[in-house]
């Protein structure tokens, strides 16, 4: 039987759920993980836990010529193996090195998962209409930080930290069984040659898109301090505020909020269109970046925890809300190479914002300032980047 539409909403959101639950049902075992390495209380080590399984998105350059090639089906099936080989080997690891060269692989899993959601969400609609979609797919698998913290702890309680670090493989193997209801959205004949000619060409229009590179850097931007925060988080309250049985709780609430803000987006996003929604949104984050930063640069690092927790929770809605439309915006004019552009696309901000957020987790040993000027100084530059803005005709077949 045909996948009906509200089917492939709740299968894209259950696919993309596996990067935010390799991730954020972790956190509150890092605390044992650092035990069980020898590693100090105040270690920022673990934080790597999570760049490198974002550093494991580089391969959705990869994975993307591909699946312009061979379809999106081809590549999300090589995408599960990858996931959750590479989640059993990390919860199993005898050391720190051998852990995170796992997630690198886990990461590389989740990012064919996620790129060919995301392009065949492409393939499928366009534009606004795109943006409410993934909106849609977005509030859904934003629950995830909201219950994964809680079944993380619940787990801790009755097991050890590797009955944590299994939950994600064991879900995305449900996943993939779910997953082989889905139809190829990528027809034969508008797949594109594997050749190094082609996929240069491929490759070289999709950078010479001024409107893709705008969106693709304002993603990143914001990505690398939400990046910086989830990876340090169960440090900044744990360890600076000194407040580890909050951890959850605070951690729940903005996964809340963050869906709220997504759904709301969907709303906005059929009223005004992605591109004015996007700029308003981003002068908004901006403006609580200023503030935050304005706050903490006059009275001292850490500024008052409701103070910080209320601003970035705000800031990481807003993100959440931006997202879907940076996405729609930036592969509206990619035509045919969706695939290759989605690929591109993620992994700018996730390898990119993932990096250059690591720096930022391993300068909070003792305070968030780094983390509040990443959020003033990117949303700047994001509000920047939006303004500037002039549409640039669709992409044809490369």
């Amino acid at each position: 039987m045909k996948m009906r539409p509200g089917e492939f909403i709740a299968l894209s959101a259950c696919t993309m759920t596996l990067t935010a639950l390799g991730i954020d049902i972790m956190l509150p075992a890092f605390g044992e993980v650092r035990k069980h390495f020898g590693l100090g209380p105040d270690s920022t080590d673990t934080a790597q836990i999570i760049s490198f399984f974002f550093m494991g998105q580089v391969a959705q350059i990869i994975f993307g010529a591909l699946s312009d090639r061979f379809g999106r089906l081809a590549i999300l099936r090589v995408g599960f193996p990858l996931y959750i080989v590479g989640g059993i080997i990390a919860a199993m690891a005898p050391d720190l090195p051998t852990m995170l060269a796992a997630r690198f692989f886990a990461g590389m899993g989740a990012s064919a998962v996620f790129m060919t959601t995301i392009a065949g969400v492409r393939d499928r609609f366009a534009g606004d209409e795109m943006a409410r979609i993934l909106s849609l797919i977005f509030t859904i698998f934003l629950f995830t930080p909201v219950i994964a913290p809680f079944l993380g702890l619940a787990m801790m309680s009755v097991g050890s930290w590797q009955m944590v670090f299994l939950a994600p493989p064991l879900f995305a193997v449900a996943v993939f069984l779910w997953s082989l209801r889905l139809e190829e959205s990528l027809p034969p004949a508008q797949r594109t040659p594997l050749n190094r000619a082609h996929v240069g060409r491929s490759v070289t229009g999709v950078l010479r898109n001024r409107t893709f590179l705008r969106y693709t850097a304002v993603t990143t931007l914001l990505f690398t301090a939400l990046s910086s925060y989830v990876s340090s988080s169960e440090h900044i309250v744990g360890e600076i505020y000194g407040k580890p049985e909050l951890f959850a709780w605070i951690f729940a609430g903005m996964g809340a909020m963050m869906s709220l803000c997504a759904l709301l987006n969907s709303r906005l996003s059929s009223l005004f269109g992605a591109r004015r929604t996007i700029r308003w949104l981003l002068v908004l984050y901006t403006i609580i970046g200023a503030a935050l930063f304005a706050f903490t640069w006059a009275f001292g690092d850490p500024p008052p925890m409701p103070l910080f927790f209320i601003a970035v929770t705000l800031m990481l809605a807003i993100n959440l809300a931006v997202e879907p439309n940076s996405s729609a915006l930036a592969l509206e004019p990619m035509g045919n190479s969706a695939g290759m552009a989605s690929a591109i696309y993620g992994t700018c901000f996730f390898f990119v914002g993932a990096s250059l957020g690591s720096v930022a987790s391993h300068l909070m040993a003792h305070g968030v300032f780094p983390l509040v000027l990443c959020f003033f100084v990117f949303g700047l530059l994001s509000v920047l980047l939006a303004f500037g803005d002039r549409p640039q005709p669709a992409a044809g077949t490369f």
